[in-house]
């Protein structure tokens, strides 16, 4: 017993010498020893002495409008932070009270008597819209308040959480001063979770949604979920998988549906639906699927009443259709246009929207004709623009192929001036390592919302597209989660960051990714510098690193058959020639790339003249996309001198070295990060550095057999033969539908 209390009491001594050693850092390593990443980004985890004090005054007490759930929801956020901050809840100021000195005081409408500067607050209220607020200093007879102000509720509990995440920031209470509000309406995660709770690319366990339980059994879960999501500005989730169901339209998941609504709603989300095209056929409720069959719509509008009955704020449809073999409309001879308006008929009483995927390819209409999945999507609905009805929104990936690593902006963006679109950007890395990789996809989705489509023959970036400067059409960004039953939530802790600037960016696209992945650093670790800036240089460096060491020039859709896990680039066998990956880098011993020019398939056309020149031609095309829209010999010269054959395994080189940079970079902050997420993302480095070795060397063998060049002098050879690259296989790999 004496020997256990000696090693007690020198752990101790050695956590309090650490702490001493630390300073005010040493107070958040002690709490955060047992750290499991379930609290995400809301830690509230207490501040240093001095900013505590700065706090304490700040913060004597809450005072509300009148009780709604979302005003009980700000109100039981801001007790959670400042309990956490402080140490200490501060208590409820009875609604018919003066506010104290320090109080932190929650407007809506009615504005505090007494209040200085009222009539600026008006002014700037009067521009916030419904989900926007303001967050200033401020005086009350007299009295210095902190004072949140908006239009609404859920803009009431948007700017508690703005300003608990200045706080978690290190920032002074008496220095915020807040004006925001979203510049998109629509904001929404897109759970591919189905109804035995498996996930179709998720990496992170089950579904949350226990649709077995439900709706008798609510899991606390469920609010934690909200809570994260209204903290960064989502209003939407989508259930289930776009790969629908028709029994998620039965009364018994509408029931369960609606219990998850209710827990939702008090956090400004509303709950949507993925349905499949031929629900009421396969019901046996009607004889066909047709959109223009009057019993069709007849069915599809009582469906929506029922469920407006159960979910009055109900969201709406999400539809994939005449994709990867899901029925739709074209399979009765109609249109995306006929098949979505519809829907959007029976939906419009309730005001509810349908979105509808744009993400469709089909075999060549004719023989002979050039293949190019790429251009498919553009081709079938850019001939509708202006024909759906005002409540359909056309969802379409960011690129034109498949969430790869790197593409570029889909062509649709910028092309459909009278149709709202949707952007649609997959959060979970189904091609990016899974939830092994630290991959930081804020660059990814900062690049696209900055493409300039030059609709028009003007300036116009993808994100203003989607806000509705081209022609009023305003759109909205859906992600797909990667959100999934692991106690961490995504997997692994920096694939929460993933979520995070998702949903800030959707909020608003002109925030810099930097900054985001900053924000994020600072609340899930520490707002040290010695902490934040590391991370965020491994953040910000990671995903051009998994780029070079999986897709490099422009190359895509390498990965293994199905999984997609692992490189598999000479795949060749496949029943659907644009389900191989032979088929986009087309190696041979006289060069590589897909030729997207007008001596290809010509998709370089889709896009606007000034883009479509620039990708035209090699010599100005971006290297990031040149083996994109090009097919080049392997001695073409790249600018560097090199040729591309050299510039190709250099890049796989780099990108190996970036990922023992930043296992090199992870080691030294073992003294800044808690144990348990310290260990685990160095196993996840550890990992990432082995796959990122087997990518290179796969890809650098099969390339090198197809080209039947040399290595580049001084390039160390592949560890093993082609054969036994090829001679891999993964059969049980996670989220594999």
């Amino acid at each position: 017993m004496q020997h256990y209390l000696r090693r007690v009491r020198a752990r101790l001594m050695a956590a309090l010498a650490l702490a001493i050693l630390l300073g005010p850092f040493g107070a958040h390593l002690a709490h955060a020893a047992g750290e499991d990443g379930y609290d995400l980004w809301l830690r509230y985890r207490p501040l240093p002495a001095a900013r505590r004090a700065a706090l304490q005054a700040a913060a004597t007490g809450i005072a509300t409008p009148d009780d709604t759930p979302t005003v009980r929801a700000a109100e039981a956020e801001l007790k959670r932070g400042l309990a956490g901050l402080l140490g200490r809840a501060p208590d409820t100021i009875p609604a018919a009270g003066e506010p104290r000195a320090g109080a932190v005081v929650l407007a809506r409408a009615t504005l505090p008597a007494g209040l200085s500067g009222a009539e600026a607050v008006r002014r700037d209220l009067a521009t916030l819209g419904a989900e926007g607020y303001l967050v200033r200093s401020a005086r009350v007879n007299g009295k210095p308040v902190t004072l949140i102000a908006a239009n609404t509720d859920i803009g009431l509990l948007y700017g508690s959480f703005a300003w608990l995440r200045q706080l978690q920031l290190g920032a002074a209470p008496d220095r915020i001063d807040l004006l925001d509000k979203p510049a998109l309406p629509l904001r929404v995660l897109d759970h591919w979770d189905n109804l035995d709770r498996t996930v179709e690319r998720g990496y992170a366990g089950e579904s949350i949604w226990n649709w077995w339980e439900l709706p008798g059994i609510i899991d606390p879960r469920y609010t934690d979920y909200a809570r994260a999501n209204a903290s960064i500005g989502i209003n939407g989730t989508v259930l289930n998988n776009v790969n629908a169901k028709a029994e998620v339209l039965s009364a018994a998941f509408i029931a369960k549906t609606a219990a998850i609504a209710n827990v939702l709603r008090p956090y400004g989300i509303r709950v949507y639906l993925s349905v499949r095209w031929s629900t009421p056929l396969e019901l046996k409720e009607t004889k066909t699927a047709d959109p223009l069959d009057p019993q069709v719509a007849a069915w599809w509008a009582r469906k929506a009443d029922e469920i407006y009955r159960s979910i009055p704020d109900f969201g709406g449809f999400l539809v994939k259709a005449n994709s990867e073999g899901q029925p739709g409309p074209q399979d009765y001879g109609r249109n995306h246009a006929d098949g979505a308006n519809m829907l959007a008929r029976a939906l419009a009483p309730h005001h509810g929207v349908v979105m509808w995927r744009a993400f469709v390819y089909a075999p060549p209409a004719h023989p002979g004709q050039v293949s190019d999945r790429a251009a498919q999507a553009y081709d079938q609905f850019k001939p509708l623009d202006g024909k759906f009805d005002k409540n359909v929104l056309v969802q379409v990936k960011n690129g034109a192929i498949d969430f790869q690593p790197r593409e570029p902006a889909h062509p649709l963006f910028g092309a459909m001036p009278d149709t709202p679109l949707m952007m649609e950007f997959q959060v979970t890395k189904e091609y990016l390592g899974f939830a092994t990789h630290l991959v930081y996809l804020g660059p990814l989705f900062q690049e696209t919302l900055g493409f300039d489509t030059r609709a028009g023959n003007k300036p116009m970036t993808v994100a203003r597209v989607l806000e509705g400067a081209q022609d009023g059409k305003v759109g909205g960004i859906a992600g797909v989660a990667n959100i999934g039953s692991s106690r961490n939530w995504t997997g692994s802790t920096f694939d929460q960051a993933n979520w995070y600037a998702f949903g800030r960016l959707a909020w608003n696209p002109a925030l810099d990714s930097r900054a985001i992945a900053r924000e994020w650093a600072g609340q899930t670790f520490t707002p040290d510098a010695r902490v934040v800036d590391p991370v965020v240089d491994m953040m910000m460096r990671s995903r051009e690193a998994a780029v070079d060491y999986m897709t490099p020039l422009g190359l895509h859709h390498m990965m293994g058959t199905g999984h997609h896990y692992g490189p598999a680039p000479w795949v060749d066998s496949l029943a659907r020639a644009d389900w191989n990956p032979v088929y986009y880098h087309r190696a041979d011993n006289g060069g590589i790339g897909f030729d997207r020019t007008a001596s290809g398939s010509n998709a370089v056309a889709q896009y606007a003249p000034e883009v479509a020149r620039r990708f035209a031609d090699p010599a100005t095309t971006p290297p990031r996309f040149l083996l994109w829209f090009h097919h080049l010999p392997w001695d073409y010269r790249m600018a560097d001198g090199r040729t591309l054959w050299a510039s190709l395994v250099a890049h796989y080189d780099h990108g190996v070295a970036e990922v023992d940079a930043m296992q090199a970079e992870w080691q030294r902050l073992r003294p800044y990060v808690d144990a348990r997420r310290f260990d685990d993302v160095a196993q996840r480095l550890a990992q990432q550095r082995r796959e990122a070795q087997w990518w290179r060397d796969a890809c650098i063998a099969y390339f090198q057999h197809r080209s039947g060049l040399p290595l580049p002098a001084g390039t160390r050879p592949p560890a093993h033969s082609l054969d036994y690259y090829k001679s891999l296989t993964f059969p049980f790999a996670p989220g594999h539908g």
